[in-house]
């Protein structure tokens, strides 16, 4: 990937700039040393992968760099709620069939937000990527695919993906979900039973802690949408 765009902080330009008086010299200064300072997403990139999509894509583009900019500074758990709730709202639950004639496609961010539409893997890879590039560390995050107890005890069993987040590596991982929007803790959902688990550091068995391969290696579709979010500027 190529070097994301630096991320402009213009309210610490202003509070520099009331000092008085302010050299050309010194104003310089301050511009090379905002040029050097923390980088966040390419925004350029994404404004340009967004308007190849279409007009919804370019739309969720603009609302979901707010969501980033408006995220600097939270803590992890405000991070997770603002993203889960984001794509929650703005995307509704629709089989690959329906929305891509395909019987499972792993869309990227903007391919869904273009759509407005997409499966629980989009969900969840949209929420993974979105919160990876706010600069929530990947060995906290896992896709997770289980097996989901739909309507109740007696309801069907069905394969489903949501996302998991682990503060550390012992404690109990909050599940971000399509099915339900309150984030809750593993041991509140006891409809999900995990199958295995990936991010894009590792591939393990369940969410297990020991390794079962390498995840761009082993799941083709894996490898196909890391390229498509990393083309759409996210990190």
């Amino acid at each position: 990937m190529s070097s994301p765009s630096r991320s402009f902080r213009p309210g610490l330009l202003s509070r520099v700039a009331a000092w008085r008086p302010l050299t050309a010299g010194l104003l310089a200064l301050v511009l090379a040393v905002l040029a050097d300072g923390p980088r966040a997403w390419d925004a350029d990139r994404m404004t340009a992968a967004a308007r190849k999509l279409g007009p919804n894509a370019v739309t969720g583009a603009q609302a979901l760099q707010q969501l980033l900019a408006g995220s600097n500074g939270l803590d992890d758990a405000a991070r997770l709620q603002a993203v889960n709730t984001f794509y929650n709202r703005r995307v509704l639950f629709r089989d690959d069939t329906e929305v891509w004639n395909q019987v499972d496609y792993w869309a990227s961010p903007f391919e869904t937000l273009q759509r407005g539409q997409g499966d629980c893997e989009d969900f969840a890879i949209a929420k993974y990527f979105t919160l990876v590039t706010l600069g929530m560390p990947v060995n906290r995050l896992r896709l997770v695919y289980v097996r989901a107890q739909v309507g109740g005890p007696q309801g069907a069993v069905q394969a489903h993906m949501v996302l998991a987040y682990h503060p550390t590596p012992e404690a109990e991982p909050l599940i971000l979900d399509n099915l339900i929007g309150e984030i809750r803790p593993a041991s509140r959902r006891p409809d999900l039973a995990p199958v295995f688990s990936f991010n894009g550091d590792g591939l393990w068995q369940g969410v297990g802690s020991q390794p079962a391969g390498n995840p761009v290696a082993r799941l083709s579709r894996w490898r196909e949408v890391l390229a498509k979010a990393q083309a759409e500027g996210f990190q």
